[in-house]
């Protein structure tokens, strides 16, 4: 997929609810300033780059959009993890710009080497998928899961469920990088095998069922990680590291399921 007037590394890409914008991260290692960048779709595999998300990005890392169908905008970022232990920010966006900049309540258990580092939002707005991970002194992810949380008013609540309908999704590996369909009976996510990252997806008949047993997506091979679905939910966009640098593939099935 061309990202056109950028040549930068392309990470975690979230494709909005109507499948009009792309946004995405450059490389997210902590030798660079990484932050959130957009562009306009121009066809499935051709998005027009119209720079940095204003409003949003500082010195500290900011990464991993989603978007709901209303324009409710929640981030990744590290800005402040010195002082709440909380990672996980949202905003309204338009036009290209992020305004009411704040800490989504509820979600994190603000403990100190606890990080929440991949979130989604539903495209209802109601239901805030994210991992959670513990980390290593070395600074690496000792375990991570996806769990979630459903709205109450202007905060979320972390849903007892959500652990036993995910129980299939986490095993003693790396799960994240949640990315749900609209009517969240699909979720996609990436799973650190022995061989290296790869993408899953798994289905459930109902909003409040356990989801089965998730299926590898083997079309989709290499360093790969943080899928996005479109719209009509035949297409899944994802970034791969293909010669030292981050791009965004595209894979195609023919129906949604």
């Amino acid at each position: 997929m061309t990202i056109e007037g950028y040549s930068d590394d392309a990470m975690e890409p979230f494709l909005s609810r109507d499948g009009k914008y792309l946004f995405f991260n450059n490389l997210n290692e902590p030798k660079v300033n990484t932050n959130l960048h957009w562009a306009e779709r121009i066809d499935d595999l051709h998005f027009k780059y119209r720079g940095e998300i204003q409003g949003v990005n500082t010195p500290a890392l900011e990464g991993v959009a989603s978007m709901d169908r209303d324009g409710n905008f929640y981030f990744v970022s590290n800005r402040s993890y010195d002082k709440t232990a909380s990672t996980l920010y949202r905003g309204k966006f338009a036009d290209g710009e992020l305004s009411g900049v704040d800490l989504v309540p509820g979600v994190s258990l603000a403990k100190p080497g606890i990080v929440n580092f991949d979130a989604e939002i539903s495209a209802d707005g109601n239901t805030l998928y994210f991992v959670e991970s513990e980390f290593s002194f070395l600074g690496q992810p000792k375990s991570a899961r996806i769990l979630f949380a459903r709205r109450e008013g202007n905060m979320f609540v972390r849903d007892p469920s959500s652990a036993s309908i995910l129980k299939t999704i986490n095993t003693d590996t790396l799960n994240y990088a949640p990315a749900t369909s609209a009517s969240e009976l699909e979720i996609f996510f990436t799973r650190l095998d022995p061989q290296g990252p790869a993408l899953y997806v798994a289905k459930r008949a109902g909003k409040m069922l356990v989801f089965e047993s998730p299926v590898r997506i083997s079309v989709v091979t290499g360093f790969v990680e943080g899928p996005t679905v479109s719209p009509d939910e035949l297409s899944l966009y994802y970034h791969k590291k293909e010669n030292g640098h981050f791009v965004i593939y595209r894979v195609t099935r023919t129906r949604a399921r």
